[in-house]
């Protein structure tokens, strides 16, 4: 009898770990199921003006060293984790200082703060070629990096890519279809006043500027049919280190004009000394009160969608008084 139950009690442990493998591998045959029916990361390619990047799944943690740049991510919805100071302002420009807070600065434009940026741990980078091309391999060494090639008058060409790069393409086209709806209504509001030959003089730290049409500026007032005067409707960026000789070729039907101020006053100065010029004051735009100052920020430095409706605003307000 004590033989018969020895036999059953052995019988039965070999019964319970013969049942425990079993389970096991049921749980493992699971998990590894399981595993296969995880959808894989998805992946695509951009093209840019340093070649192609492959980015994995939608970016979280995105890094902007451009000013335009930056009011992209932010139509788009995409609060950055790092951007580059803005060019006025204490880090941000007053027009987007709110949507900020709590980003981190990785430096100017350049020179870009590189040991900031892979603090940041970032899953994609977006610079420009014009700006930061010489460290464009340093910055691939930390995460995928997208660079557009140049920063003049044409902002929606980098509009496109940035909202590519966040895998936002769609949300992209219809921001640029808001801002294009809004070019034709403006248009159509002013009626013949865009036929009024629009001047732009930019004062800065030592130099004095006439723009010309691949500008920030010059390139919404194509858009909206404007006329430029003769010395200004050149396919170019503007007339830097102009002379007092060259203060005639700043005359048009209205004039607008915006300083870029670093903060010594140097610019202040030179602007107040040039439009207190006997040449200035005889020009046809400011005898007749067509000479508005306005902000550099908007009109000239930021660059990005966001100051371009600004823009649009100001242009309402000015140009439908007239």
């Amino acid at each position: 009898m004590k033989w018969n139950k020895s036999i059953l009690s052995l019988l039965s442990v070999l019964l319970l770990l013969i049942l425990a493998a079993c389970g096991n591998k049921e749980e493992k045959t699971a998990g590894a199921e399981g595993e296969k029916e995880a959808p894989a990361e998805e992946s695509y390619t951009i093209e840019h003006a340093m070649g192609t990047t492959e980015i994995k799944g939608t970016p979280e943690r995105v890094v902007i060293l451009t000013n335009e740049g930056t009011e992209a991510l932010l139509a788009l919805g995409v609060k950055p984790v790092g951007a580059v100071q803005s060019y006025a302002g204490d880090p941000w420009y007053d027009h987007i200082k709110d949507q900020m807070e709590g980003v981190e600065v990785v430096g100017q434009e350049d020179p870009v703060n590189v040991e900031a940026i892979a603090k940041l741990q970032p899953d994609l980078i977006i610079g420009n070629k014009l700006r930061q091309e010489k460290i464009y391999d340093q910055l691939s060494a930390i995460a995928p990096t997208v660079f557009s090639e140049t920063l003049r008058g044409e902002w929606k060409e980098n509009f496109e890519l940035y909202a590519k790069a966040v895998n936002k393409e769609e949300e992209g086209k219809e921001v640029i279809a808001a801002y294009d709806q809004r070019i034709a209504d403006l248009k159509a509001e002013l009626g013949d006043k865009v036929k009024k030959e629009i001047s732009m003089v930019r004062f800065m730290p030592g130099d004095v500027r006439i723009y010309h049409k691949d500008s920030f500026s010059g390139v919404i007032l194509e858009q909206l049919g404007f006329a430029r005067p003769a010395e200004q409707d050149k396919d170019d960026f503007a007339e830097k280190n102009a002379t007092k000789e060259r203060i005639p070729a700043m005359d048009g039907d209205v004039l607008f004009y915006f300083t870029f101020e670093e903060g010594s006053g140097e610019a202040t100065e030179l602007e107040k000394e040039w439009i207190n010029d006997p040449l200035f004051k005889n020009l046809q735009a400011v005898k007749t009160g067509n000479a508005h100052k306005v902000d550099d920020s908007i009109w000239n430095t930021a660059g990005g969608v966001i100051a371009a409706n600004k823009m649009l605003d100001d242009l309402s307000e000015i140009m439908k008084s007239k």
